[in-house]
């Protein structure tokens, strides 16, 4: 299917970059991990209505502990590195920018701390987990119709005016989290617009403790089948690394800003080593890593071979 409009967000990954080698658990053990998951998911008909019942701090309390037992119950262990929210000032609006993979993404951010996600259309029509997610105050974009993209700032910069914590997925789609995409730039506008600061979020999925592409929803996948794969993984860690914020006047305009937040991004995920975005699945020449310490124009850090990835995190 052809892109809507030649802006429109799109990922190189597929069904090929889906790792078809890590560890399973058995049948009784995926046939328990069903029935947690069933059961928690259900609870969450009762969550929804609670949450959009309560106010402030309780209904963060609600919502994040409904997360963390969806994340427990589809067999994964959330690991948090860095700070244990993303707000550094309570009541002071953030902007949190994370890579994309998976639907498990939303699950993992919100189980930090809840927070004000923007996210594709179709999710508030998933069975359930649409429900609380939307009760969530989650925002809606469709990225089909670029005339309400303006729309869309407009209502992020009024939220992170107001103090809220408001996420976005910088990509615009998913990669398969063994390679990166580029940030763009357009929803960096509300911060801009709110005068707040920037805090990048990475998220990385280990089994085994090697990073694995096992749990990324891409290519052809439904969210059925991605479901019961996520569920047949065995040792499966998310990774939510907190970062340091971006101070609001670091970046003169939203593409800037972009950059700053990607860079700092890949580095957590890939430490020190530079390689051409071209290196992606193949899609350019082997022209050869090399180091450097601030953003070169258009150079992305990605398609890092695991065993490079944890000489530089040593060197770090």
């Amino acid at each position: 299917m052809s892109p809507a409009h030649p802006w429109m967000p799109c990922s190189p990954c597929g069904d090929g970059c889906v790792d078809r080698a890590a560890p399973t658990v058995g049948a009784v053990r995926l046939a328990a991990r069903v029935v947690a998951a069933l059961t928690v998911l259900s609870a969450g008909v009762l969550v929804a209505p609670l949450a959009l019942a309560c106010r402030g701090r309780s209904r963060e309390a609600v919502l994040r502990r409904w997360f963390r037992a969806l994340v427990r119950a589809f067999g994964a262990r959330l690991a948090v590195v860095g700070g244990p929210v993303f707000q550094a000032t309570p009541g002071r609006g953030v902007l949190v920018v994370s890579n994309h993979v998976s639907w498990l993404d939303e699950l993992a951010i919100d189980a930090v701390q809840p927070i004000r996600l923007v996210a594709k259309r179709e999710i508030r029509d998933w069975p359930v987990l649409g429900r609380v997610i939307t009760a969530a105050r989650t925002v809606y974009l469709d990225r089909e119709r670029l005339s309400r993209l303006p729309g869309t700032v407009a209502e992020l910069a009024s939220a992170l005016r107001d103090g809220a914590a408001v996420g976005i997925h910088a990509e615009g789609t998913t990669w398969c989290g063994l390679a990166s995409g580029r940030y763009r730039p357009a929803l960096f506008q509300s911060a801009l617009d709110a005068g707040v600061p920037v805090r990048p979020v990475v998220l990385r999925y280990l089994a085994g403790g090697e990073s694995t592409s096992r749990a990324a929803f891409v290519g052809t996948d439904t969210l059925v089948g991605s479901l019961l794969r996520v569920l047949r993984l065995r040792g499966l860690v998310v990774e939510v690394h907190v970062l340091d914020e971006i101070a609001p006047g670091r970046a003169a305009d939203r593409r800037e800003l972009a950059g700053l937040a990607q860079w700092a991004s890949e580095r957590a995920l890939y430490g020190d080593v530079l390689v051409p975005i071209q290196r992606v699945h193949g899609t350019g020449p082997r022209t050869g890593a090399r180091r450097a310490t601030t953003p070169a124009p258009g150079a992305s850090l990605v398609d890092v071979p695991p065993a490079r990835r944890r000489r530089a995190a040593a060197r770090r």
